[in-house]
């Protein structure tokens, strides 16, 4: 009998031992989901994850001098050109929404747009590429897309991949590779892609689907009113700098920015995207 008492402990132990593993993980996914409404994202700054609350549509700068199209009519003579939105990366407006005079980047908080520019695993299928399913009509997608950044960038990188092997912040959970809540949905990237030297100089609009990405605000604006946010895309090259799901490691400030590029292992760009949103720190998500 003097043996049945230590095996009784075990039986109870274990069940006891199995509940609070799955609270911890249950608190430890509370702690970082903490259930994002359909207007929401996380973001990252000052090495913390971030909430943000989007309170109205994006807007993608066309001013009257503007011919973002291509066609050599200036936007104030070519009403066509401004009934869809041309989000253009490479390119730097001179006015920030709604109105505000000035350079963004003195008139405006930058919002640093991260995207996955390497490929996990060498990948060279073109179908792996974001599909053409509910992309906007003229948007490069599909193996089209596939073979056109294999032939770029000498494989699929992960912000293009229709199931990204990295985390990122969009899309949302559940939802479609190129869209994100209030987001555009393609961007513009010849005049990125030019400056890179990958390709002449565009003389017609290179629409991307919006790539799979994730955010980072500077330290001082992790916690800030709705705003415009001018957005910034960093292109990380480099595998080892993209920040984990809950922040502890890569790219999750300006301070990480700009080492990476400094190390050549990140390159940013300005835009004439904005998005209108709110930031605040998700509770006890401080690393």
């Amino acid at each position: 009998m003097a043996m049945e008492k230590p095996m009784k402990t075990r039986v109870k132990t274990l069940p006891f031992r199995l509940a609070m593993l799955a609270a911890v993980a249950l608190i430890t996914g509370t702690l970082f989901a903490q259930k994002l409404q359909p207007n929401q994202t996380l973001g990252f700054g000052d090495s913390q994850v971030l909430k943000f609350s989007y309170t109205q549509n994006f807007d993608c700068i066309d001013q009257p001098k503007d011919d973002l199209n291509y066609n050599g009519i200036p936007a104030e003579s070519d009403p066509g050109e401004l009934q869809t939105p041309i989000c253009v990366v490479g390119t730097q407006p001179s006015i920030t929404p709604p109105g505000k005079t000035g350079n963004p980047a003195n008139t405006s908080e930058p919002l640093y747009v991260l995207v996955p520019m390497f490929s996990v695993d060498n990948d060279q299928n073109p179908n792996d590429a974001i599909s053409c399913t509910g992309v906007v009509q003229g948007t490069l997608c599909g193996p089209a897309l596939g073979n056109t950044l294999i032939q770029l960038f000498g494989a699929i990188p992960e912000g293009f991949k229709q199931s990204p092997l990295v985390y990122t912040q969009c899309p949302d959970p559940g939802s479609a590779p190129g869209t994100c809540t209030m987001h555009a949905s393609r961007l513009d990237l010849g005049p990125v892609l030019a400056a890179l030297k990958l390709i002449p100089p565009p003389t017609s609009n290179v629409f991307l689907p919006t790539p799979n990405h994730s955010h980072v605000l500077i330290n001082q604006d992790i916690n800030f009113k709705p705003i415009w946010w001018q957005v910034i895309p960093v292109l990380v090259l480099n595998q080892k700098d993209w920040p984990a799901k809950d922040g502890s490691t890569g790219i999750t400030s300006l301070k990480a920015i700009q080492e990476a590029e400094t190390a050549g292992d990140a390159a940013e760009a300005p835009s004439n995207f904005f998005l209108f949103f709110s930031s605040t720190t998700m509770k006890g998500m401080k690393m």
